[in-house]
């Protein structure tokens, strides 16, 4: 059973409809029951750093996806998922992750390069993915694909080996997809990236 965690942020329907156009019905579920017997599991997530960490605090789903996690089957974050997974996040404040990778999430800052000043935040759109690592979730997908983004942070691993692939927005080089054992994550939105996203849910469901 794949799972997908609700807790009260986040595109879940388009993420489920993505799963479900791959012939992989997908739960979405708020229920820690319904994550402790998943097979696999998708945190998404769009918003506030801080109001997704209370969110699953509230829900009493951190520990649920925490033991998930250490369980060794597979994990899927998605955007605001990936930032999550690491220990703290400066947005609007100083808060705390889920602590899975050590690391932290930071807002896009162009003021010491006045050539980058038109450049919008949140950087929304498609752009491409380089450095790509040999990561089981970009089995048969080209280098420098293109995908979709829409964000305003980004994270920052302290440990460099888990950035699978970066993407280029400006004079910044920032870790768009990160991977370590079991769990994989992705800045962009895989549901919304078209056929190269696809491939990649693909990939994540036959890992």
């Amino acid at each position: 059973m794949l799972v997908i965690v609700d807790y009260g942020m986040g595109n879940l329907r388009s993420v489920a409809k993505a799963f479900e156009h791959l012939g992989c019905p997908a739960r979405i579920s708020s229920s820690p029951a319904d994550i402790d017997r998943a097979d696999r599991l998708v945190l998404p997530g769009v918003g506030a750093f801080s109001d997704a960490m209370a969110a699953l605090t509230s829900r009493s789903l951190a520990e649920p996806i925490l033991s998930f996690i250490a369980s060794g089957r597979p994990f899927l974050g998605i955007c605001l998922g990936l930032q999550l997974l690491f220990d703290t996040s400066y947005e609007d404040g100083t808060h705390q992750g889920l602590g899975v990778w050590p690391g932290r999430s930071v807002r896009f800052d162009f003021s010491d390069h006045p050539e980058s000043a038109g450049l919008k935040i949140p950087h929304m759109g498609w752009n491409t993915l380089a450095g790509q690592k040999d990561c089981p979730l970009f089995e048969g997908i080209p280098h420098n694909s293109y995908v979709y983004f829409v964000h305003s942070y980004y994270v920052v691993p302290d440990e460099k080996e888990i950035t699978a692939a970066i993407t280029e927005y400006g004079p910044v080089s920032f870790t768009s997809a990160a991977w370590k054992d079991n769990v994989f994550a992705t800045q962009f939105h895989p549901e919304k990236s078209q056929r190269v996203g696809l491939k990649m849910l693909q990939n994540f469901v036959e890992f």
